[in-house]
């Protein structure tokens, strides 16, 4: 047991990223990011922790504009001059937010990070981590042609990725997918429909499931947990729940009406590390599998998913890829790097293990807000 952590100083940066190749889902496309970074201070101690919303409410009802008003209007007077002895009071001080589990995981991965370092222990050993390296898979967007996504595909197959992820849409699905399968007929290959889709295309997805497909992820609107069981009942494919699975409490609820058979978890969506834990746990007492999912995060919301991604229910390749996959220079060193085997190593350090680059958020940022 580490000793009480007073929460002293918050600090809340936003920071411009430019993302190396613009990323098209269903939803559209992103080229850039205002990355929203919180940080807790404790003593001589700081932790650090990411905001996954995007500029609009599309994937999400957040935004980055509703992060930063929650935070300030309430986050911050929950925590601020308030102590806690682990995280766990930590979420529960802050859970009397109902929703905007984006900017709350923030707050609760910061603080995950600085009781790691408080303990001087890896956040992944505190978390039930059972490896050091985990397996990195790759999600390419929607692009031009489809000469364009196999000249990725290639690229990224070169350079060691163990799984390819692709983005479709109605109009971008079975001929895309009929011509990846020709040309690379045995990797480990899934799509992902981002909710794009409802139960009148059922027949495609029947014939999506000829193509020997690791998993559809998300096919039917991220309320319809019926339909995605029916759906499950007529194709041997598993389907996969990404923004479905908000809480444990429809992970539960999914698995039970056997709409998933795999579950992308992604501490932002869920509301943080705990929530993230806990559905991790519940699947695999249900040997559901489960793999951990990106959101184009930088390299502090990235420490925080390869923390995740060494648990043992972790079965499949995660969404979390190199920092010069995304961004010309990250906001941590070392940068995450992919490993010839397909793998990226977890840090060894107290906390999330790498070193945030202070100096250089404070040059980007175009808003910091202060508390102490």
């Amino acid at each position: 047991m580490g000793q009480k952590l007073k929460v002293e100083k918050v600090d809340i940066f936003i920071v411009p990223m430019e993302l190396k190749y613009p990323f098209t889902t269903s939803f559209g496309t992103e080229k850039k990011r205002r990355v929203v970074i919180v940080s807790l201070e404790s003593g001589d101690l700081k932790g650090w922790g990411e905001c996954t919303a995007g500029e609009g409410p599309w994937y999400s009802y957040e935004t980055v504009d509703t992060a930063v008003h929650i935070a300030k209007e309430f986050l911050v007077p929950l925590v601020l001059k308030q102590e806690f002895n682990n995280p766990t009071e930590f979420y529960q001080r802050i859970s009397v937010v109902r929703g905007n589990n984006m900017i709350k995981a923030a707050f609760e991965e910061a603080f995950w990070d600085l009781y790691a370092k408080s303990l001087g222990k890896p956040l992944y050993v505190l978390l039930g981590g059972v490896r050091t390296k985990i397996f990195s898979g790759v999600s390419i967007g929607i692009k031009g042609s489809i000469d364009e996504l196999i000249r990725h595909i290639n690229m990224y197959l070169n350079m060691g990725y163990r799984r390819i992820k692709i983005k479709i849409k109605p109009g971008w699905d079975i001929e895309v997918v009929r011509q990846v399968r020709r040309q690379f007929p045995e990797i480990p290959l899934q799509v992902d429909a981002n909710a794009a889709y409802d139960i009148s295309y059922i027949t495609l997805f029947e014939e999506l499931d000829k193509y020997n497909l690791l998993m559809i992820e998300q096919p039917f609107h991220y309320e319809d947990l019926v339909d995605h069981a029916y759906l499950q009942k007529r194709i041997g494919t598993p389907i996969c729940l990404d923004e479905s699975i908000h809480s444990i409490h429809l992970a539960k609820a999914a698995i039970a009406l056997g709409s998933t058979r795999v579950i992308n978890i992604k501490p932002g969506r869920v509301g943080g590390i705990i929530q993230s834990k806990e559905i991790h746990d519940y699947a695999k007492e249900r040997n559901i599998p489960v793999w951990i999912g990106g959101m184009l995060e930088s390299g502090i919301g990235r420490a925080h998913l390869v923390a995740l991604a060494t648990l043992p229910n972790v079965r499949y390749p995660n969404d979390v890829s190199a920092s010069d996959r995304y961004y010309h220079e990250d906001i941590v060193e070392p940068e995450f790097k992919l490993n010839k085997d397909g793998t990226i190593s977890v840090p060894n350090g107290p906390g999330i293990g790498v070193e945030v680059k202070e100096e250089f958020i404070e040059e980007k940022a175009i808003d910091i807000f202060e508390w102490s």
